[in-house]
């Protein structure tokens, strides 16, 4: 019998198009599964409940900071980005406490989008307590791990004494601290994953080539495909993370790859970035400006700014940076 698995999200309305893609490849390869989202504003929440979701509970912003009141007191002294921070370990910390069935609970990104079955990852956490996913930055991008050698993209909690405790010091530590710049060792909800091994029991850091593939380390493996299934090195991919993934305007779409240095093979263009945007349907309608946790400033306006602007647009879309949909 396939075991149910139980995962959580946050987005607004900004990021609802890459949501319902994360719940779209969530139906496609990891069944059975129950997930709850928590909306961050009223328009995300609104269409959600008219969608009728199945296997998908919604958390409304006002619902969670009524049982949260610590963490919702943070938002007076923080931005919009920082406040969503400080929610990510709040919200797999009140499911556990609220559904006591739950045995283990995974935090997921919103721009994640599944390309096979994820019992793998759970196979290599077996009986531990907590799973966290490593950066494995490329040698150029090693600079960037002052912000974390871990990702905040896939978490997971077993409720036992450690994966409890682990949680619950994570969430501590963001209503005290949470905020988007790097500081006395700390780096918004992020860094404080670097800290789990040593201060806790069970805490496994993932070795699968095919969990948390993404533009910072997408250079360390060979990409290919067969029999359907894209491949990384020789595991499977299992889940990309579409971080700096934006759309410009018209059918352009800016991968974001030019600011990791990352030089996009053929076969991850097609694959997994084509279908990807396929899949989401990202338009005018639900654009992709900015992240899950703060929409971005509109493009630039003036005309030599426009021109200079698209001259990039071109420029990048021959090196593979840029797609049109």
């Amino acid at each position: 019998m396939v075991k149910k698995r139980y995962y959580c999200t946050y987005f607004d309305s900004g990021y609802l198009s890459r949501g319902l893609a994360l719940i779209k490849s969530l139906h496609q390869h990891c069944a059975p599964f129950e997930l709850w989202v928590l909306c961050m504003d009223a328009k995300a929440f609104d269409e959600l409940s008219r969608l009728n979701l199945t296997n998908v509970q919604l958390i409304s912003r006002e619902a969670f900071e009524a049982t949260n009141p610590e963490v919702a007191a943070t938002q007076l002294s923080r931005s919009r980005i920082e406040y969503y921070f400080t929610c990510t370990p709040a919200l797999p910390f009140s499911l556990l406490q609220q559904y006591p069935t739950i045995d283990l609970i995974t935090y997921l990104d919103a721009d994640l989008y599944f390309y096979a079955n994820p019992e793998p990852i759970f196979d290599e956490l077996g009986g531990r307590s907590v799973a966290i996913t490593p950066h494995r930055f490329t040698p150029r991008l090693k600079i960037h791990e002052k912000s974390g050698l871990h990702n905040v993209g896939w978490l997971t909690f077993r409720r036992d004494q450690a994966g409890l405790a682990c949680l619950a010091w994570w969430r501590e530590r963001c209503i005290e601290w949470c905020f988007d710049r790097v500081e006395d060792g700390k780096f918004a909800d992020q860094k404080y994953l670097d800290s789990f091994a040593n201060l806790f029991d069970g805490v496994v850091s993932l070795k699968h080539k095919g969990v948390n593939l993404a533009l910072w380390n997408i250079g360390n493996y060979q990409i290919s495909q067969s029999d359907g299934q894209v491949m990384v090195d020789e595991q499977p991919l299992i889940f990309y993370h579409f971080h700096g993934l934006k759309f410009l305007g018209w059918r352009f779409y800016h991968t974001g790859a030019a600011y990791f240095f990352a030089q996009l093979p053929r076969v991850a263009v097609e694959c997994i970035y084509r279908s990807y945007l396929k899949a989401a349907k990202l338009n005018q309608a639900q654009k992709l400006k900015g992240t899950k946790r703060q929409g971005a400033k509109p493009l630039l306006l003036s005309l030599e700014d426009n021109m200079y602007y698209y001259y990039y647009v071109v420029k990048d879309t021959v090196k593979g940076n840029c797609l049109i949909i």
